[in-house]
């Protein structure tokens, strides 16, 4: 397996990464122990970058990787946590909250599911537009410091606003949506990108099947698209 390195000074990982969210039933029902085999898969063949979000299952995907995970030195693979989708009890996404105080209070809880003293890479997974970007960095700066953060990454954000993130605490990686079809990133995103030494975790690499000829049918893709691995690319 190639490796990549997170940022100017962060951490190596795999080229491919696995993404989590489908484990979780967000594409229909999920078998649990199906779900542990493919995680224990993805290591044996040198996959060490895995992919959740608090909201993932509302928190069954990070039980989950604690699970699978349990009993392995936690130094032989990274986990990047998303944070501030707000869900319903009915399960459907009602908002984004990244304010400082609910940065904490959802890092908590992550920390208390996936069994550990801290999150490897700690993302917003949306900009929630009515809190500056500076203030919800600055609170996971806040938590790096603290021990319980040792990257920050961001997640759909803009030239402009991973500009201002960076100037803030130094971002070691943007998720988003980057493939043969989906191209629009190569416009400014990147260059900003490799102008501040950033790396870029691809999601929806294969545009949600349609390059590998299996197109999911309507309504099953969920906000976040149909990604289920990231390709990695140095800032």
């Amino acid at each position: 397996m190639q490796v990549r390195r997170l940022g100017k000074n962060g951490p190596e990982v795999s080229a491919i990464g696995l993404g989590c969210m489908g484990m979780s039933g967000t594409y229909g029902a999920a078998d649990e122990t199906e779900s542990i085999a493919t995680i224990h898969a993805a290591i044996e063949a040198g996959v060490t970058l895995f992919d959740t979000g608090d909201f993932y299952g509302m928190g069954h995907n990070e039980m989950l990787l604690q699970k699978a995970l349990a009993g392995r030195p936690s130094d032989r693979f990274l986990i990047g946590v998303k944070f501030d989708g707000m869900r319903g009890p009915n399960g459907a996404f009602i908002g984004l909250d990244a304010r400082p105080v609910a940065v904490k209070n959802f890092l908590a809880y992550s920390l208390r599911r996936l069994g550990t003293d801290y999150v490897d890479l700690y993302q917003p997974a949306r900009v929630d537009p009515s809190v500056p970007i500076e203030d919800t960095v600055g609170a996971i700066s806040e938590m790096v410091k603290a021990g319980y953060v040792r990257h920050i990454g961001l997640s759909e954000a803009s030239a402009e606003t991973i500009r201002r993130a960076n100037a803030i605490h130094p971002i070691a990686a943007l998720q988003i949506e980057y493939s043969l079809v989906s191209r629009s990133v190569e416009a400014e995103i990147l260059p900003a990108l490799r102008e501040l030494g950033i790396s870029l975790v691809a999601y929806g690499v294969f545009s949600r099947g349609l390059l590998t000829g299996h197109v999911p049918s309507a309504g099953s893709a969920s906000e976040g698209g149909a990604c289920r691995s990231a390709g990695i690319r140095g800032g």
